[in-house]
């Protein structure tokens, strides 16, 4: 079977530019690009993506021309975008929405329909030229916010694709995070990949965070059970191509950039940076401007070298930003500036890879101090640079690379003072303790370097994916559903337990939500009818709901998970075990308490039963308190036959010796069938798999540990099978 490995970014890693002489392809030396490498170099492999130029500005002769010359020179396939997409799409909800909400840039957040559609659209786009080439068990790599979407329609058409999602800027907490009007629909276009990583613990945390408290998804280990499948959420920092950076680019530089930097101030302060307000550039120049003011012993003995590469300018809020560190500069070189001595040399340009390299090499001090940032990979060029381990970094403690840069000097980008002393000591380290601080910088770099990062994130991609397919394949009924409808067709007298709530429908906490549809009873209806079928509705609801929804139809009902048994077109209910109720006046204060001191909690009493549920609780608040409410109950019960039995976000109180697997085995032992099934989609029913006799079909929707010998991944996929069930009923009757 061949598997190929496809790239998805918003840009290619090849630029196309129209020159006069024609168009120019131009590789990229971005991190990206070089660690990807090796993988895109494989045999079959491609690389989607915007190529760079509009489509209005293209004939059909010179896009198809650019589509051959990518294709097969450079195993590219370009995304075609006009002007209006670009626009609508990259500037306006790429930029304008995501960018800012993702780095807390609340005030800059756009929010237009308009754009949103663009989003939309560009990522149909991006995914009906993946169709052009994708293979249904390739691993597709998906890159950065541009395309969040593109994950699940990925996933909806190709199930059987591994497809990996990294988010290369950061994602907010929550709070930030739940402003944005499209959420939900970001999110489970995410939710699309099986693997999806971040550069930070924090970042993963915060996804995890918005995911349970928006979708309800809940996650162990960092995984998430969703649809049927096993979703790995991970922190993958990415690295540098470390051997570049430590090699000798000297010769590579031009006259001015070496003139530049062997200018006679003995102490250099670097910056480099592309314009952008996440940076932080006027806090930067700020905090450089408190150092000259609280340590005048460097006055003409120290230069700031400000390197801001241009992006966006054209931009308003660019623009203002680059107005406003243009009068800084002016203002502070004005005040402590001498006619032979200039604190700050302001750069706005772009300088190569190798001027940079030189750059680094000879600053004392480097200062990365973005307000947010997803990584900062300047930090570590400039560490792995320093072959002498002699420079210092200061960096902010909100640089996703800060986390691994511990040995650096860490500081609050708000706090200018501490950013000032920081300058301070490091330009008076010793340099024995700058050696060993950089020698474990450099030890850490060098071994996660970029190849290493895209080497684990795809190896984690194909075992996370393998070992779920694995522990699946044994119990996966979806493909072998066949074992049931055989063993079906061949008998003459079945029973078949169901449970209702996530078994036959959805999960609902409101009554009135959770109706059964018209399919549904339809499908019961069918069943029952069958006269070799007897068919068990066993539910831990009330009994007079269960009776208002299935009292017309030809099937017998266990409620409150067994207690009450109604039998087929009888009116009365029977208790299956005498029970009190003296304990109630026990329980009920405590969780009375508990819902008092937990907003979106309340409690359901049932005729022999109390449950407390939480569905609607902030999720954090409820992993703190439910621990204690456990505690404080099985106090009190400890020594009486009660016992807590917890189902989907609630808590029930009840006599232990009522299960569903009690009452089930009650109707086995009665009757001599041939056929026995049993579904059923949480803890509870774990009770009614264990009590059925060997050759039974026992079914677990979801794809938790369970004792059942067989899984479904959805209350959907029950319904699929009730369907074949009730034709083959059909069948057999017209035989």
């Amino acid at each position: 079977m061949t598997r190929k490995i496809i790239f998805i970014s918003n840009r290619l890693p090849i630029t196309v530019t129209k020159g006069a002489s024609g168009f120019e392809y131009h590789e990229s030396i971005g991190g990206l690009a070089t660690g990807l490498k090796s993988y895109h170099q494989q045999a079959g492999s491609i690389w989607i993506g915007w190529l760079g130029l509009a489509d209005d500005e293209l004939t059909p002769k010179e896009k198809n021309l650019i589509q051959k010359r990518l294709k097969n020179q450079h195993k590219c396939l370009p995304v075609f975008l006009s002007k209006q997409a670009i626009n609508d799409y990259y500037y306006g909800f790429c930029n304008n929405t995501i960018w800012p909400l993702f780095h807390y840039f609340t005030d800059k957040t756009e929010t237009q329909v308009s754009t949103w559609k663009a989003y939309q659209d560009v990522n149909q786009k991006f995914f009906e030229v993946l169709e052009t080439v994708i293979g249904k068990n390739d691993t597709i790599w998906i890159h950065d916010y541009q395309l969040m979407l593109l994950p699940r329609l990925i996933k909806d058409k190709y199930p059987q694709a591994q497809v990996g999602y990294f988010l290369h800027i950061p994602f907010p907490s929550f709070e930030i995070f739940r402003l944005l009007v499209w959420r939900e629909e970001i999110l489970l276009g995410i939710l699309g990949a099986d693997l999806i990583g971040f550069h930070t613990y924090d970042y993963a945390r915060h996804f995890l965070s918005s995911v349970r408290r928006l979708l309800g998804f809940d996650h162990n280990f960092n995984t998430i059970n969703h649809e049927g499948r096993s979703i790995l959420v991970d922190a993958f920092p990415m690295g540098i191509d470390y051997d570049f950076f430590v090699k000798n680019h000297a010769v590579q530089v031009e006259e001015e950039m070496a003139a530049i930097a062997e200018q006679t101030a003995s102490k250099i302060v670097l910056s480099v940076d592309r314009l952008d307000y996440t940076k932080g550039i006027p806090q930067r120049i700020t905090a450089f401007s408190r150092f000259l003011e609280k340590y005048p012993e460097y006055h003409k003995k120290i230069r700031f070298y400000l390197i801001v590469a241009p992006s966006r300018e054209e931009a308003d809020s660019y623009s203002e930003l680059l107005k406003e560190i243009e009068k800084l500069i002016s203002r502070i070189n004005g005040k402590y500036g001498t006619l032979n001595w200039m604190p700050i040399w302001f750069f706005f340009r772009s300088f190569s890879q190798q001027d940079l390299i030189y750059f680094y090499r000879h600053a004392d001090v480097m200062l990365v101090t973005p307000l947010r940032d997803g990584m900062n990979l300047v930090a570590k060029e400039y560490v792995a640079s320093r072959t002498d381990c002699q420079g210092v970094l200061v960096i902010s403690e909100t640089a996703g690379a800060a986390s691994e840069l511990s040995e650096a000097l860490v500081v609050n980008v708000n706090n200018f003072d501490a950013i000032a002393d920081s300058i301070k000591v490091a330009l008076e380290m010793p340099e024995d303790e700058k050696r060993a601080r950089n020698k474990l910088m450099h030890k850490r770099l060098q071994r996660y370097n970029v190849k290493f990062w895209a080497d684990e994130f795809l190896m984690t991609l194909k075992t996370s994916v393998a070992d779920w397919r694995q522990n699946m394949a044994t119990k996966d009924l979806e493909k072998s559903s066949y074992v049931i409808e055989q063993a079906y067709q061949h008998s003459s007298n079945r029973i078949l337990f169901l449970d209702y709530d996530g078994t036959l429908v959805g999960f609902k906490s409101i009554p009135e939500q959770a109706k059964p549809d018209q399919e549904l009873i339809g499908l019961l209806s069918d069943l029952a009818d069958d006269p070799q079928n007897m068919i068990v509705i066993v539910s831990g609801r009330d009994k007079y709901i269960l009776e208002e929804w299935f009292g017309d139809l030809n099937v017998h009902i266990l409620a409150s998970h067994g207690l009450w048994l109604r039998h087929s077109h009888e009116t009365e209910w029977i208790m299956t075990t005498l029970l009190e109720n003296d304990w109630k006046d026990t329980v009920r204060p405590i969780l009375s308490l508990y819902t008092d001191r937990t907003p979106g909690s309340f409690i359901e009493e049932k005729d022999y039963s109390i449950a407390w549920h939480y569905r609607k609780c902030e999720p954090d608040m409820v992993a703190y308190k439910l621990s204690e409410i456990r505690e404080h109950l099985m106090s009190l019960i400890s020594s009486t036959t009660l016992g807590l039995q917890e189902g989907n976000k609630v808590l029930e109180v009840k006599d232990a010796r009522v299960n569903k697997g009690y009452v089930s085995s009650l109707f086995i032992q009665q009757n001599d069938f041939d056929f026995i099934l049993g579904a059923g989609d949480d803890y509870t029913d774990e009770d009614l798999f264990l009590s059925l006799p060997p050759g039974s079909f026992s079914i677990k929707i979801g794809i938790e540990n369970t004792n059942a010998k067989y899984q479904l991944k959805s209350w959907q996929s029950m319904r699929s099978l009730l369907r074949k069930l009730v034709r083959i009923s059909n069948t057999n009757k017209q035989q």
